[in-house]
């Protein structure tokens, strides 16, 4: 099954990308979405294991409820509030996030 994991923007992206071992395709909304974007995506998503990885902030808390709404089959992954941003989040804190989701991360991040 193919796994995507969700994020507001590509200093998320960079951020995660080189703490992931396995194949996982990364999607920026880039801050928040359309509908019509939203279904867009949605479609591309179907049968796919999806991830909700978002900032701990008004804008990443509006998105994740956008996504509870039309993609109630994702799973969410939270940071700690205190990091506020995923872009902000220390690695080691990210490894573990993902690692909680089963997916597999290089163990030097942990």
């Amino acid at each position: 099954m193919e796994k995507v994991i969700i994020v507001e923007g590509k200093s998320d992206k960079r951020k995660i990308q080189p703490i992931l071992k396995e194949e996982v395709e990364i999607i920026c909304t880039n801050g928040t979405i359309s509908l019509s974007k939203l279904d867009e995506l949605i479609d591309e998503l179907l049968g796919k294991d999806v991830y909700i990885l978002v900032d701990a902030d008004d804008s990443g808390d509006k998105l994740r409820k956008q996504f509870k709404r039309e993609l109630p089959e994702a799973e969410h992954l939270y940071i700690d509030r205190m990091y506020r941003e995923v872009a902000a989040a220390p690695e080691y804190h990210l490894a573990t996030v993902l690692l909680g989701a089963n997916l597999d991360v290089r163990t030097d991040f942990l």
